[in-house]
């Protein structure tokens, strides 16, 4: 699980946190708009939600090990022709296959793994897996940041693929394995054959038949009115705070703050998964976020944009192990990667429309007044969905798998 979670941090690392320390170098080189590139990312973004669904199917069938192993070597070519692009169309063109090899090795196929190796234990092995891979942005901005400033941004970005090649590829081909009964296991680690009764204890719900169920379209729509909260915020946080009389350079730290409590909002609030129904920390984690919207909206003080910053960066940090254990929880690990990949299709596609629909609302009503309030509505209603949600999963019985 270690070697799994370091891995995720490089590849979160490269591909997709050290692009914002790029901007500023391409724009420099090749003069296109800050839309242009990012409009890039965005569609790395899209193909990876659209590419999830297949992979999650076929993580369902073979296992991670080959996939993962490719994708990481995938990776690190596009990362390397990245570093050789000439113009625009070649540019769209490489972040187009990054976003393929995102589907392969980012966190839903880690959560595959997870869902297969531990049952019992899975709540502790998403904090270990999403609490390592957490310092991707610790790590890897500031490092792109410091090659950027020691040598041109081509070979920085070299030095970054290299960096992911050494880091991913033979953790993946040698470590990884479909399942824990390849070593002889039973998940969680436990040595020996499985009994009768603990091979059927976990439920084993069909991909389709989840699919036909108001469980997975309540549990769709609570995360995706969590991911409009997210995506508007980590994209309006700093013109808002800006509009409240704050300098740039403090709203860029709050940035950065929200992201470091997301570690102990991690830490503290996935192992008490393992004590308190899932779907409970999944209505507190989206309450926090209704409380920290709340912050923001009553005062623009210091200590409300503090209170704001432990919040918001707590549940964000804990939401997305909580999607994970709970999709486990609810459907088992056999058709886990099928089941998780369609949700998270959803929210890839949340958190790409909410900050034009922030947007929106913003010139039509002439202030984030609105904004703030809409969203703060969304969290509360997604924190009730997710309680019902979990009261209609009580009626899943295992199924014959699709």
């Amino acid at each position: 699980m270690v070697t799994l979670a370091l891995t995720e941090m490089t590849s979160w690392g490269v591909l997709y946190y050290a692009f914002t320390v790029f901007i500023n170098p391409m724009h420099a080189s090749f003069h296109w708009s800050r839309s242009e590139m990012t409009g890039a990312f965005s569609l790395a973004l899209l193909v990876s939600a659209l590419a999830g669904i297949p992979v999650g199917r076929w993580l369902d069938r073979h296992g991670p090990r080959m996939l993962m192993t490719l994708g990481s070597c995938a990776a690190a070519l596009l990362v390397l022709a990245w570093a050789s692009v000439q113009n625009l169309a070649q540019f769209y063109v490489v972040w187009l296959c990054i976003g393929l090899a995102m589907a392969a090795v980012l966190y839903e196929p880690a959560f595959v793994v997870v869902a297969t190796w531990f049952r019992r234990r899975r709540g502790q092995a998403l904090t270990v897996l999403t609490l390592v891979a957490g310092l991707a942005s610790v790590i890897y901005v500031p490092l792109a940041g410091l090659l950027v400033a020691g040598m041109p941004w081509r070979r920085a970005i070299v030095v970054l693929a290299l960096l992911l090649a050494a880091g991913t590829i033979l953790p993946h081909a040698f470590v990884l394995r479909r399942g824990p009964e390849q070593m002889g296991l039973l998940p969680d680690g436990a040595a020996g054959a499985p009994p009768e009764a603990a091979a059927r204890s976990e439920r084993s719900v069909g991909a389709r038949d989840a699919m036909h169920g108001a469980t997975f379209w309540l549990l769709v729509a609570a995360f995706l009115l969590n991911a409009l909260g997210i995506g508007a915020v980590q994209v309006h946080l700093v013109p808002y705070l800006i509009d409240r009389g704050q300098t740039p350079q403090f709203a860029a730290q709050m940035i950065g703050l929200t992201g470091i409590m997301a570690l102990p909002g991690r830490l503290v609030l996935t192992p008490l998964g393992e004590r308190v129904p899932r779907s409970i920390i999944a209505c507190c984690i989206f309450l926090l976020q209704a409380l920290a919207l709340l912050a923001l909206l009553v005062t623009s003080s210091i200590v409300g944009i503090a209170a704001f910053v432990v919040l918001f960066g707590a549940g964000f940090g804990a939401v997305t192990p909580a999607r994970a254990a709970l999709v486990g929880d609810f459907y088992g690990a056999a058709n886990y990667g099928a089941i998780s990949g369609a949700l998270a299709f959803f929210l890839t596609g949340s958190r790409g429309v909410a900050p034009v629909a922030a947007a929106a609302l913003y010139d039509l009503t002439g202030g984030y007044h609105s904004v703030l309030l809409a969203l703060v509505g969304t969290s509360m209603l997604a924190a009730v969905l997710v309680l019902l949600a979990e009261r209609s999963g009580r009626s899943l019985r295992p199924t014959a798998t699709t």
